[in-house]
């Protein structure tokens, strides 16, 4: 989730326990063959084995429509050590799309078959290889050829989010819509899209059958949703067990965001809070006006004591290479 599940959410989101795999906000590929540190500076984890600090694995994905740039780049990062590649057809940004990127890709079920060839040839035979789409892009009259295309061309895994471009974030989501796929597919189907809570879960795994999910946003909001459906009868993550993996967010922030993106990042978090935690409510609305991130840091944690904070090490430039022709 490009601009709000990155290295660091995901640093601190896997430390409250239930998560089996993150993959990353989508790496853009088009006419380039990206260094290292462009791949390093978006799935840092892959300098610690592919795993976050709390050892989750993550999988790095990509985001491109050119067969053979997606698939030069694939082995390249491959090469890192990620947990495994994923393909990202599902974006539904309007200026991905209109880069012919994500989901606009999923009117072309051929090209989407080229492009995981590719890659799945380009890559380690032994690496996982999973991709992620919508249902369509305008309709889903093409979804089973999408996720045909997607499975013959090599990818085991397949995350299908319930809903269509056409439809953005908004509810419902159609995960009986994903029923239909699955039973046809021998790949193993995700279900994602609109899991807000333990309820949402049990009703997607009953209307698409399947019993793995992905969940973003409302984990987002609720931190603790993954460990509670691991552990239905535990208790749930408590706003004082929160705080401290929040001031750890705000200073793995403080360390990489410019400092003037540096309040709206950890106030970005606190609006999604809001849905599950009334703490957080009062928060936001007594800091939404802050902008200076030492005040920002001051008035939600208190005072801090724990000395100076360890500034980020400036990475090596590195030449960029075009793709072969």
């Amino acid at each position: 989730m490009e601009g709000l599940l990155d290295h660091m959410l995901r640093d601190v989101l896997t430390r409250v326990g239930g998560i089996d795999r993150c993959v990353s906000e989508f790496i853009r590929i088009t006419d380039m063959l990206m260094p290292n540190r462009v791949f390093t500076r978006i799935v840092p984890e892959l300098l610690n084995g592919g795993r976050t600090a709390a050892g989750v694995p993550v999988r790095a994905q990509l985001l491109g429509s050119d067969p053979v740039c997606m698939a030069e780049n694939a082995a390249k990062l491959a090469a890192l050590g990620p947990a495994g590649i994923d393909l990202n057809f599902g974006c539904p940004a309007k200026c991905v799309n209109r880069h012919r990127g994500g989901a606009v890709l999923l009117d072309e079920p051929e090209l989407i078959f080229e492009i995981v060839s590719a890659v799945r040839r380009a890559m380690p035979a032994d690496m996982p290889l999973s991709a992620k789409m919508r249902l369509g892009y305008m309709d889903s009259h093409r979804t089973l050829d999408c996720a045909l295309a997607m499975q013959d061309g090599g990818a085991e895994e397949l995350v299908i989010h319930a809903r269509t471009k056409a439809d953005g974030y908004k509810p419902p989501a159609y995960w009986d819509r994903i029923a239909a796929v699955r039973e046809v597919l021998r790949a193993r189907v995700v279900a994602n899209g609109e899991i807000w809570t333990p309820a949402d879960a049990e009703n997607c795994r009953a209307q698409s059958g399947c019993s793995d999910l992905m969940v973003g946003r409302g984990m987002v909001a609720n931190p603790g949703l993954a460990l509670a459906l691991q552990s239905p009868d535990g208790p749930p993550l408590s706003w004082a067990a929160l705080l401290p993996l929040m001031r750890g967010f705000f200073d793995l922030v403080r360390s990489n965001v410019a400092h003037r993106h540096q309040a709206g990042r950890l106030k970005q978090w606190l609006h999604y809070l809001r849905r599950h935690y009334p703490e957080a409510e009062e928060a936001y609305l007594r800091l939404r006006t802050v902008n200076s991130p030492e005040e920002l840091d001051l008035q939600m944690f208190g005072p801090d004591e724990r000395g100076p904070r360890p500034l980020r090490p400036r990475p090596i430039d590195e030449e960029v290479e075009s793709c072969t022709a």
